[in-house]
């Protein structure tokens, strides 16, 4: 009997620690990237540089999503927020969409895990 309890033990705290990782355990970047290609490279390029087509006529430029020095400071939380909500949902550019009506929650995490690996130098998530 002791013996079903600590495996149960054990199983449930892997089960809640699952849950708790950032976009690398939520996401899945190959999945991201073609959500990525199809929703987000016309304004951030097909390499995340901030480059895409639609660029040249946005004011404030999109984000460079390779540039791991600013992007590692933002949370896969806050992430998840403007792809969710767009810019005016977290008070940034009304020109960044809002796809929380279009994605659902899965997809939202596979760009953000998407976005993570763009990142040089690479996104490590905190311990």
């Amino acid at each position: 009997m002791r013996v079903a309890l600590i495996i149960l033990s054990f199983l449930a705290f892997l089960f809640v620690s699952a849950g708790l990782g950032g976009a690398q355990g939520k996401g899945d970047a190959k999945a991201g990237k073609a959500k990525y290609d199809q929703l987000c490279a016309g304004c951030h390029g097909t390499s995340g540089k901030g480059d895409g087509p639609a660029a040249g006529g946005l004011n404030p430029k999109p984000q460079d999503h390779t540039n791991g020095k600013y992007m590692n400071t933002l949370t896969d939380q806050y992430l998840f927020d403007i792809i969710k909500n767009g810019g005016v949902g977290i008070k940034k550019s009304p020109l960044m969409p809002a796809w929380g009506n279009q994605l659902k929650e899965p997809d939202i995490w596979n760009l953000v895990a998407y976005i993570r690996s763009l990142a040089k130098p690479p996104y490590k998530p905190p311990k």
